[in-house]
């Protein structure tokens, strides 16, 4: 009689270990489409590149269901209308199935067209916590020739903030007074508490010598500027993944539980925005974020 060998123990052990992180990766995965970190086209591209990966092995209902405002009666219409089996995973779509599901993801997701050409004015925006004043740091005590506006805000100076430097600190007195003589650019309240506003005279005089300017400002303010100057370029600066955002703002420390609850609600309202903005650029690695912003300005065409 043939010998039965058992499992070993450490090999069920490894095996259950494995299949924990992957479904740990597949929730991972569902909550970045839900924020809209990742697009739907993206994740699909990766599975069909990869049909081992984690995108690969999601099933098509549970990837449909992580897609904002779509329920289960909706999700088995949409099956049914593009004649895709419930029981496929994403990496194991044949061709049709991979070009119908696409053409229905660009026309409810359109993918985001950057208009041509480059600009002196970079506006960079995102949610918060994704670290916009880590990468916009980065590219004034790199790139001098980049004129980094700073911005006046109501808020307190946080740890390590120098007035002048990181933003301008004044009261809401002084803030008024700004905004009645026209010398703010854009501004607004952020987080239903503080306000930001950027102070117009500094960027009329670096443009006028022909420098690349660059704002580091909210979703609000980003859409003031695309009115008033429709030619600037804007760039919204994305997580590596939801889990990663969360972690960065639970992270620094200077908010309080409410406050973190607050923000992050407000970060998913602003990650659905991305699709106003002309690129998009993932802050996984600050000097490579921050090269990429740099690489948009008009200057790096010389």
């Amino acid at each position: 009689m043939p010998e039965h060998r058992s499992v070993p123990e450490v090999d069920r052990v490894a095996a259950a270990r494995r299949a924990v992180e992957r479904r740990r990766a597949r929730a991972a995965l569902k909550r970045d489409l839900t924020t809209r970190v990742v697009t739907p086209q993206r994740v699909l591209a990766r599975a069909t590149d990869d049909p081992e990966s984690v995108d690969g092995s999601m099933r098509i209902t549970d990837f449909l269901l992580a897609l904002p405002a779509i329920g289960e009666g909706k999700r088995d219409r949409i099956l049914t209308d593009l004649q895709i089996s419930p029981v496929k995973r994403l990496g194991g779509l044949g061709v049709r199935q991979r070009a119908v599901l696409k053409a229905w993801l660009d026309g409810r997701f359109p993918p985001l067209e950057p208009r041509g050409g480059r600009s002196n004015l970079l506006v960079l925006a995102g949610p918060t916590a994704v670290g916009k004043g880590t990468v916009a740091g980065y590219i004034r005590e790199h790139n001098p020739e980049i004129h980094l506006s700073v911005s006046a805000t109501t808020r307190a100076p946080r740890p390590g903030e120098i007035d002048g430097v990181h933003y301008y600190f004044v009261n809401d007195a002084e803030f008024d007074r700004l905004i009645a003589d026209g010398e703010l650019l854009e501004h607004a309240v952020v987080h239903n508490k503080s306000r930001y506003g950027t102070p117009r005279a500094p960027i009329d005089r670096a443009l006028a010598e022909g420098r690349t300017v660059l704002l580091e400002i909210d979703l609000q303010g980003a859409r003031q500027v695309r009115r008033s100057e429709p030619d600037a370029t804007l760039i919204f600066l994305l997580p590596p993944s939801w889990d990663e955002l969360v972690h960065r703002l639970v992270g620094r420390g200077t908010e309080d539980a409410e406050e973190r609850a607050r923000r992050l609600r407000t970060a998913k309202v602003e990650l659905a925005a991305q699709n106003e903005f002309d690129h998009l650029i993932v802050n996984e690695d600050v000097a490579a974020a921050a090269a990429e912003v740099v690489g948009l300005s008009t200057g790096s065409a010389r």
